[in-house]
């Protein structure tokens, strides 16, 4: 079974080295792999070219759809774990898309890279594979509220926001993108009995000024609930960009 990936600015698969730029592992020196697909679409997605493809009418902000035999690649788990064992960090960040669409191929890819911890960005929507589940260390879970575009019945799905809830490796990331979207992360938070502390607040945004503007009431928001504000140190390093 193949893993399909995105694409880096090559044509090749998006494996590579970065510093983590979001949640709890900020500044962490990280290798990277970015799989292809996702059962959601966010309007705001700063990734579409792992799902808005040719012939997808969901909207996006951009209007703009992507060739899907130029913006994917399929690696064996044999391969994916060459090339991320290839990098110096030996903490790994799966990311997509949403990967756990891919779990069973991605537990055979852990099994094969015994000395990485591994970290997971999910949306929460889908339960992880045991075998995958196994070999994850953190997961950063990121609910899409209201204004990503994406109805609740697909997004918010109760039992599993409980059972993330339930996890003590697992982490909440909400994009936030008006003041007002914080009254949803609230209601959340209640009804899932998130403890405050594991819940960052990071605004959306694809530009260090966009950022920095929404940074400026958000920060006051995290103290007035004792969330944690994640910004998106990638975007002020190196721009909105493919495989950083």
């Amino acid at each position: 079974m193949n893993l399909t990936l995105a694409t880096d600015d090559t044509g090749g698969p998006e494996i590579f080295a970065s510093l983590q730029g979001e949640g709890p592992s900020a500044g962490k020196p990280c290798a990277f792999i970015r799989l292809s697909r996702c059962n959601l679409a966010c309007v705001w997605c700063d990734t579409a070219y792992t799902w808005h493809f040719s012939g997808d009418e969901r909207p996006h902000r951009d209007r703009r759809t992507f060739d899907r035999k130029a913006n994917q690649v399929a690696l064996s788990p044999l391969e994916a774990a060459r090339a991320i064992d290839r990098l110096a960090p030996r903490r790994l960040v799966v990311t997509g898309g949403e990967p756990l669409l891919q779990a069973a191929a991605l537990g055979e890819m852990a099994s094969l890279l015994p000395e990485h911890a591994i970290e997971v960005e999910t949306n929460g929507t889908i339960e992880p594979a045991p075998r995958f589940d196994a070999f994850v260390d953190q997961y950063t879970v990121s609910p899409k509220l209201a204004h990503s575009g994406n109805p609740a019945t697909l997004a918010l799905l109760p039992e599993r926001l409980a059972a993330w809830a339930a996890e003590p490796r697992a982490v909440f990331k909400f994009v936030i993108a008006a003041p007002g979207d914080v009254t949803q992360v609230l209601a959340l938070q209640a009804g899932f009995g998130i403890a405050p502390e594991r819940v960052f607040l990071m605004p959306e945004g694809t530009s260090s000024a966009v950022l920095r503007e929404r940074e400026q009431w958000l920060a006051p928001l995290c103290i007035e609930h004792g969330f944690r504000l994640s910004d998106r140190l990638h975007i002020h390093l190196y721009g909105d960009t493919r495989g950083t």
